[in-house]
């Protein structure tokens, strides 16, 4: 009973990290009832933790973070800036964001941004689609409608953060990919039987063979969190939905994530775990990574999937790369090239994906 009553004070719970302030939250991670300090110090200890564990930077290296200007970003962002000043770890920060051309969405959420360019001194480059495809969402989605906008936007938006960053002459770019997002993605590959993906989506650091590695410092913080520390430090960001969103697949996999989550907190770190520890057959045929005979960006097939869905924007057949991808050869890639033409992705302004 004396012990009860040492664990309260005024009617309410002591944290359980300091045993001095009294409990504001409980981490939806580990179930501990902490104060709002104790809060702030685990948080950020665990993000150096994984950075240092992982060597995820090397001093003088010069990083871009993904900023969308939502949450994962927002605190990705003021948290590298903290670390990097507290720890001394001697990077360069810069700001890298995408304009996918979503009225009412994007231009909003880029306003966000650019408060976050003067609020942690950080400098920000915006790249579009409009000038590096020559369209915008609002455009794609006109033509092909609301059921696969989103497998457009996603090989866009992938290879636009691997051009700025290239632009930028970045070593890594840094993106707010949270735990959430790694469980839901291992989900999405099994459901889609994609083993290539499987094999190394729960990565840390990706894209090493490629232009600009991708490394993922939130890789094992909780979605719930990031929310808190933002509301708590009261930090500026975005939180509307993308409007062209609601019906995405990834959508289920993330409702389906929350219920299991609600039930026991510790399955998001094991679905990662599991991904993690998955082996793929030796016999299993994957992929061979090579360069897209277009735009010189990395494929497994002799073109990449955005050039193979611009081409079909700009011939007018919006669903020509939609779907598992197979390949470009044979006849279906002689009527592709003898189609062409004038609307061959070269003569257009924007369409001269130079790598």
């Amino acid at each position: 009973m004396e012990k009860a009553n040492e664990k309260r004070l005024n009617g309410g719970r002591l944290c359980s990290i300091c045993n001095q302030s009294k409990a504001a939250l409980k981490r939806p991670k580990t179930l501990e009832q902490i104060c709002r300090e104790c809060f702030y110090a685990v948080f950020e200890m665990e993000i150096h933790k994984v950075i240092m564990d992982n060597q995820l930077f090397k001093p003088g290296e010069r990083i871009a973070i993904g900023a969308s200007g939502g949450k994962d970003s927002t605190v990705l962002a003021y948290i590298l800036s903290e670390l990097n000043r507290r720890h001394k770890y001697g990077l360069d920060l810069l700001l890298l964001s995408v304009d996918e051309g979503i009225t009412g969405y994007r231009d909003d959420s880029l306003e966000t941004v650019k408060r976050n360019e003067i609020q942690y001194g950080l400098p920000l480059k915006v790249v579009s689609y409009k000038e590096l495809y020559g369209w915008t969402m609002d455009e794609i989605v006109k033509m092909i409608g609301l059921k696969n906008n989103c497998t457009f936007c996603g090989v866009f938006r992938r290879q636009a953060l691997d051009r700025g960053a290239a632009l930028l002459k970045v070593d890594k770019l840094a993106t707010g990919h949270n735990a959430d997002d790694m469980a839901e993605t291992v989900l999405l590959n099994l459901l889609r039987g994609d083993i290539a993906r499987l094999s190394r989506c729960t990565s840390i650091i990706t894209g090493e063979d490629g232009p600009i590695p991708r490394c993922k410092p939130f890789k094992y913080t909780y979605e719930k969190e990031i929310v808190m520390y933002a509301y708590f430090k009261r930090l500026d960001y975005f939180s509307t939905e993308c409007i062209y969103s609601p019906n995405a697949y990834r959508g289920f996999a993330r409702e389906f994530i929350k219920d299991l989550e609600r039930i026991r907190p510790r399955a998001i770190l094991d679905i990662i775990k599991s991904g993690e520890d998955f082996r793929i057959c030796t016999s299993t045929k994957m992929p061979e990574q090579g360069t897209c005979e277009r735009c010189g960006y990395i494929s497994s097939q002799k073109w990449c999937k955005a050039c193979v869905l611009l081409e079909g924007l700009n011939r007018g057949l919006p669903k020509l790369g939609i779907g598992r991808s197979r390949g470009h050869n044979g006849e279906q890639d002689k009527n592709m090239e003898q189609a062409n033409g004038k609307n061959h992705i070269y003569s257009k302004e924007y369409g001269n994906l130079d790598f």
